[in-house]
């Protein structure tokens, strides 16, 4: 992605921007792409079950409630990611195996680095609006990530 999120900002005021605090652990420091949204708690089934259908270009947004208590993605679902065409993976929660997924071609913002692994029971909900950072994020916006932040519009820019 060459675009910007300070000249996509500067450039259209109508759209979110994420408060501080997500941090990169993925290969690629931007991207951007239409979202899908999970929401789950320290539950990581519906992230496989997500990642294994085909991504084409876009962002999974995993609402885990923020918590700090176990990863919802590593590298095994990285991988997974990037084979089947994901752009990134925006995680209000923990990953895990960062050093793994530092090279891997996705996009991976996150809260936090944890060891401990998620329980896989399969709760949670697919298609909902979240709401972390300051954003609110429906199935469908465009999400667009970068060095500086991230933002949300309800259209494609640029």
């Amino acid at each position: 992605m060459s675009l910007k999120t300070t000249d996509l900002s500067d450039a259209n005021e109508d759209v979110q921007v994420g408060e501080p605090g997500l941090h990169h652990f993925g290969g690629r420091r931007r991207f951007g792409g239409p979202v899908a949204t999970l929401r789950v708690f320290e539950d990581n089934a519906l992230v496989r079950a997500a990642l294994e259908e085909p991504g084409e270009g876009r962002v999974l947004v995993i609402d885990g409630g923020g918590s700090l208590r176990c990863a919802l993605l590593g590298d095994q679902l990285g991988a997974l990611a990037v084979r089947n065409g994901w752009a990134g993976v925006v995680v209000n929660g923990c990953v895990r195996d960062t050093a793994e997924l530092a090279g891997l071609p996705l996009g991976v913002l996150a809260l936090a680095p944890h060891p401990r692994r998620s329980i896989k029971r399969g709760e949670g909900v697919r298609g909902a609006t979240l709401r972390f950072a300051g954003l609110t994020i429906a199935p469908g916006a465009y999400l667009y990530a970068d060095e500086d932040g991230v933002i949300v519009a309800d259209r494609a820019l640029g």
